[in-house]
């Protein structure tokens, strides 16, 4: 069990930037790989970045790649989503989500965190 928060949405004009923060819960985060999605209105979840417990990013979706940067601090049960250079089409609810490093799927989700981009 781990209980996910995500925090640092809000509003910001195009070209602008954010820093998403996800805390969790427990004493096991460092077992975790981790991930951020996120869902526009009338549009299915999507994968946008994740990290390993090491820390590595992996599979940054096409559309961030080079805008975006995963990080985590394991002392601080914390993962971060540095969004930079946001897009309109960036607007969107973001998740946090945690898998446990045996398992192939994300099976924890936090409540999210709207990110809303003005053109």
């Amino acid at each position: 069990q781990v209980q996910l928060v995500e925090s640092g949405g809000g509003l910001v004009q195009a070209g602008g930037s954010l820093r998403l923060s996800c805390a969790a819960s427990g004493r096991t985060f460092s077992s975790y790989n981790m991930g951020w999605f996120r869902q526009a209105p009338g549009k299915e979840r999507e994968f946008v970045v994740g990290i390993s417990r090491s820390g590595t990013p992996t599979d940054y979706a096409a559309s961030v790649k080079g805008r975006f940067t995963i990080s985590r601090d394991n002392a601080k049960n914390t993962v971060y989503l540095q969004m930079n250079s946001l897009k309109p089409e960036d607007t969107a609810a973001y998740y946090c989500a945690a898998r446990y490093f045996t398992t192939g799927s994300f099976s924890y989700w936090g409540q999210g965190t709207q990110v809303t981009v003005s053109s």
